[in-house]
């Protein structure tokens, strides 16, 4: 506990030094501690000499603040959606709404983020004697930073202003890098003035709450002739996302004795002066589930997140060959979410994708009767998992029983786990692939 009391107040002191000091003014700051220390005793240095001019300089600069009034508005104009990993680029509408020119002034975006709290430390301390092979080789201070590296949502940039003329409206283009998939929440706009000396500066924040969904990082998928044939579908496609029997239009034809009346056309009736019915078929049409692994001892998990954006470039590629897709996962309860074809569209499942969180306190047991409901109904499964252990092959066992094709893609923390038991898989290498953390892309280019 007073490990991560003392990163909090250090990482606490340094974000103030950031905000408040200019790269000059730290080195001045710097030189006046030292100065400080080595100058206690006047009689054997003069190193006192430099800590007074080095405090003069910081304080008359600091008293310059009292004279410099930044009174702008702000208006953001954001996109609805950005990539983790991507640039994001937006405009920004700045107003001078005083009469003097605002000169010298710099941008930076705020965005929500906490601190790494006290368990998610522990989580990690746990891991690691435990022997996890993800965090064996960090010690505490790797770990820290680990953390907060994740908590940090997106890399942002200063953008130094132009001169803004009094009474006049600027607009500028503003890029940030999002790191991570989920909502990215600005809390406002802080305008940053240096004074006169350049060795400080004066912060004013502009309030501007908005929000923007982060989807996940693709990646490029070659050509993959992916499992299953079309398979018949009572009540067609409608059935496929809802309850209740609907059947897909085909001809007309005349009215024959025990037709329904729902059936008959009136509008041909009418024309033809003789009643006409419509005539139905169900449809044979390519059902994919793709199924996600959530189970993770940790909040945050790198194997995670890849194992998302695996998933988010299957469903930008799977929904150009018309097929349906069924994403199933594990988060507080079991999830199903269909697209393609006349159904939802990619997009949505992009943004279910963008909202997984890991599932700490269930087993992958849970998500086996789900996936064995709708098996009969699946053309093929893809399965992307974080582990290969039992319960991961006995879903796969029960899906190759019933005759359901599957290409499972296993997450690994190193390729020695490539040599991992095929288990249900013997008979069929060519559909079970290990693809190393860190190394997704080059997984992926080689199936």
């Amino acid at each position: 506990m007073l490990y991560y009391l003392n990163w909090r107040m250090i990482q606490a002191f340094r974000g103030w030094i950031e905000k408040r000091f200019t790269p000059a003014g730290r080195f001045v700051l710097a030189g006046l501690v030292l100065s400080a220390l080595i100058g206690l005793d006047t009689n054997q240095t003069m190193a006192y000499m430099a800590f007074t001019l080095l405090l003069s300089l910081l304080f008359t600069s600091l008293l310059c603040h009292l004279f410099l009034k930044v009174h702008l508005t702000a208006e953001r104009k954001l996109p609805r959606f950005a990539t983790a990993g991507e640039p994001l680029k937006y405009r920004v509408v700045l107003e001078n709404r005083s009469a003097k020119s605002q000169k010298d002034l710099v941008l930076l975006e705020t965005i929500e983020s906490r601190p790494p709290t006290y368990k998610e430390l522990k989580e990690l301390t746990d891991l690691k004697r435990q022997g996890s092979y993800m965090f064996h080789w960090r010690s505490g201070q790797q770990r820290w930073f680990w953390l907060l590296a994740r908590k940090k949502p997106a890399k942002i940039k200063e953008h130094s202003l132009p001169t803004l003329l009094p009474h006049s409206t600027l607009e500028i283009s503003v890029e940030i890098l999002p790191q991570w998939r989920g909502r990215l929440s600005f809390s406002g706009l802080a305008i940053h003035c240096p004074d006169p000396l350049g060795l400080t500066k004066t912060r004013k924040l502009l309030p501007l709450s908005q929000s923007l969904l982060v989807l996940p990082k693709r990646y490029p998928l070659p050509f993959i002739p992916l499992p299953g044939t079309r398979k018949h579908h009572p009540g067609g496609v409608s059935l496929a996302a809802s309850v209740g029997e609907s059947e897909e239009f085909f001809s007309l034809r005349d009215y024959r004795p025990g037709d329904p009346l729902r059936k008959i056309h009136w509008k041909s009736w009418a024309r033809t002066g003789k009643p006409i019915v419509k005539e139905f078929q169900n449809e044979f049409f390519v059902r994919q589930a793709l199924i996600l692994d959530t189970f993770q001892p940790l909040t945050f998990s790198e194997k995670l997140e890849e194992a998302v954006s695996i998933a988010a470039s299957f469903v930008t590629s799977i929904e150009t060959q018309e097929s349906l897709l069924d994403l199933m996962f594990v988060g507080p309860e079991t999830f199903c979410f269909t697209s393609g074809r006349s159904l939802a569209q990619g997009d949505k499942i992009l943004e279910i994708l963008a909202s997984v969180q890991t599932c700490t306190d269930k087993t992958f047991s849970g998500l086996i009767p789900a996936v064995m409901e709708r098996a009969p109904l699946l053309s093929g499964c893809i399965c992307v998992f974080l582990e290969w252990d039992d319960a991961r092959k006995r879903l796969i066992d029960l899906l190759r029983k019933i005759g359901c094709p599957v290409l499972v893609l296993v997450l690994t923390d190193n390729q020695n786990s490539a040599a991992s038991d095929p288990g249900p898989m013997m008979d069929n290498p060519a559909g079970l692939r290990f693809i190393e953390t860190g190394k997704v892309r080059e997984g992926l280019a080689l199936l």
